[in-house]
Formats: structure tokens, C-alpha cells, sequence
């Protein structure tokens, strides 16, 4: 299995209401991917100072590699990350481990 986390950091004109519609189309993404296993998303409510103001979370459970691979192509990811950037993204810092 894999384990695909995502963290990203905003501008500070993004809205808690933009940053909320992140989390929603995120948690959307399971319900159009195949070989994942979980997908969780939400608000770093951690420190400001201690996460660098990386605000919005995602980790992702895919079956194997080729699900991982399938999925930043797909059409369904490709809007959000449009969106994302569409709404102030700064940085985002992703990190892939096989367990």
C-alpha cells in the first residue's frame, strides 16, 4: 500500500469558506478513484509558527503504486488542484511512503 499526504499553504486573502471547499472536493475525490483504500482531508488547526501556515491536509491510501500513479492525471484531481490554485495555493509539500 501507499500513503500519499499533501499539505498546502495559502495566501491570505483564501476565505475559511475557500479553504473549507478545498476539504469538500478533496473528500469528493474517494468517490471517483479507483484502488483507494481511504482518503482523509481537513484544517491544520496546529500552531502557525509550528506548521509553517500549511493550512489544509490530505493523505490518501491507495492500493499500490499504479493507483497513485492513476490518480494525478485523473480529470477529478486536475479540478481541484485547478481550484486550489484557483483560490490563493502558495505551496504544497507532498510526500509519498509505501508501508
Amino acid at each position: 500500500m501507499i500513503d500519499h499526504i499533501v499539505i498546502v499553504k495559502f495566501n491570505e486573502s483564501t476565505t475559511e469558506e475557500q479553504l473549507l471547499e478545498v476539504v469538500k472536493r478533496f473528500k469528493a475525490l474517494k468517490n471517483h478513484l479507483s484502488g483507494v483504500v481511504d482518503l482523509q482531508a481537513g484544517i491544520n488547526f496546529s500552531d502557525v509558527t509550528k506548521s509553517k501556515g500549511y493550512q489544509v491536509v490530505l493523505t490518501v491510501r491507495f492500493e499500490d503504486k499504479a493507483a497513485l500513479e492513476a490518480y494525478g492525471p485523473h480529470p477529478e484531481h486536475q479540478a481541484v488542484a485547478a481550484y486550489i490554485r484557483e483560490v490563493g495555493r502558495l505551496d504544497s509539500i507532498v510526500v509519498d511512503i509505501e508501508i
